[in-house]
């Protein structure tokens, strides 16, 4: 049971990157910056960090593909690739400091910002936005990642309970 509310989890907050998260940033913020809610992908960085490698990848390339099909861009498997790999990567961290909330918000960061110049990038390879990176920077990628920093930290004590309920499910079963 604990391991459906994953998917659970995740699902709604498909739904909800796409209806309610528009809400929630200022119309001020929104004419001068554009802000990315990448929820979705805080959450596969949480799976990469207390879970393992090979679930975050799996989660990430699963609900990226998902995320892909539902809000369709110009290009269909960026986020798939993006969510996959950066959840992966973040399983390949060491797990010695992962209780730590000043190591996993950085990571959260870095992974945001590794997922936005992904995303920026293969854009950019396929002539889809034509802004320089330097504009992207300041103007999308930095807020996003900010944006996203709150919600990790928001949801920080009840994704490490779950992962730790998670963990000790997996270890009860491997015995």
């Amino acid at each position: 049971m604990v391991r459906n509310s994953l998917w659970l989890i995740l699902f709604s907050l498909l739904i909800l990157e796409g209806s309610l998260i528009h809400w929630l940033i200022p119309d001020s913020w929104q004419q001068s910056v554009r802000i990315s809610s990448n929820f979705m992908l805080i959450i596969i960085l949480y799976i990469g960090l207390y879970l393992n490698r090979h679930s975050a990848l799996l989660y990430g390339l699963g609900f990226g593909l998902l995320h892909d099909f539902v809000y369709f861009g110009h290009i269909l498997g960026v986020y798939s690739f993006g969510f996959g790999l950066v959840g992966y990567i973040a399983g390949l961290l060491p797990r010695r400091q992962t209780n730590l909330i000043f190591t996993t918000l950085m990571t959260m960061g870095v992974g945001v910002l590794i997922f936005e110049i992904i995303k920026f990038g293969i854009n950019r390879l396929f002539n889809i936005v034509t802004v320089n990176f330097q504009f992207a920077f300041t103007h999308i990628m930095l807020p996003s990642v900010l944006f996203n920093m709150l919600f990790a930290l928001a949801v920080y004590i009840p994704m490490r309970k779950l992962m730790e309920a998670l963990q000790g499910q997996g270890s009860r079963a491997e015995h």
